[in-house]
């Protein structure tokens, strides 16, 4: 995962059904330690390509390879292996309403197999960390969308990724929790170089760190800064 362009797009052809293009004929890279923004219109595809990234959604065509690795065919036990460099937020948050907040933090440290203490200490400083200290035996339901995102967020640092993928992680949130999330954002990417791809529909107007801005239109995704 120390490879310079940690995503590699060549041609790349997405649908959900054959014939009917999502995203088309699209090539760009992204360094590694960027900060990335995707925008576009509404079902332009924003959120296809981002899924084709953590392998949700495999290529019709073309070429993908994230940190490396090919996601043309990639098998099951590989694609496992890959997303634990990966750190995913969604805007629905997508944390398990069974758990607490303290076990959905844990979940990548535990699938990693790291010791209980390990896990421990590392929730604690993370819910810290995302400003929720006092909350970690509530279950997800009992908070706000805001909460629910900076717990969603606490969950894609827990492992150290060396690349964060974003699906409009602030699109539901009151002002407040947006600024927490963009701010946590930010120092991941300053701080500890990690690779930010965020998909949105606007790009925050007080972002302290320089940016790439790629916006798809008509299926093609061009770089504008």
């Amino acid at each position: 995962m120390n490879s310079k362009n940690v995503i590699v797009v060549k041609d790349l052809l997405l649908s959900y059904k054959k014939g009917v293009p999502i995203i088309r004929d699209t090539s760009f890279t992204v360094k590694s330690g960027s900060f990335v923004f995707i925008t576009g219109p509404s079902g332009s595809g924003k959120s296809t390509l981002l899924k084709s990234f953590y392998g949700e959604l495999k290529p019709q065509a073309g070429f993908l390879q994230i940190g490396g690795v090919s996601l043309n065919d990639i098998k099951p036990a590989k694609l496992a292996f890959l997303r634990k460099y990966l750190g995913i937020i969604f805007q629905d948050y997508k944390l398990i309403k069974e758990w607490t907040v303290k076990k959905n933090v844990m979940l990548p440290l535990l699938i990693a197999g790291y010791s209980k203490e390990v896990c421990e200490a590392q929730t604690k400083k993370l819910l810290k960390h995302v400003r929720l200290t006092g909350k970690e035996d509530y279950y997800p339901l009992e908070l706000s969308g805001g909460e629910q995102q900076r717990v969603a967020m606490a969950r894609a640092l827990a492992h150290n990724p060396v690349i964060i993928l974003a699906d409009e992680p602030t699109g539901n949130l009151d002002e407040y929790s947006s600024r927490v999330i963009w701010s946590l954002l930010e120092s991941a990417n300053e701080q500890l170089g990690t690779t930010i791809v965020v998909v949105t529909h606007s790009i925050p107007t007080n972002l302290k760190v320089p940016f790439k801005h790629h916006y798809i239109e008509d299926g093609r995704v061009y770089e504008i800064a």
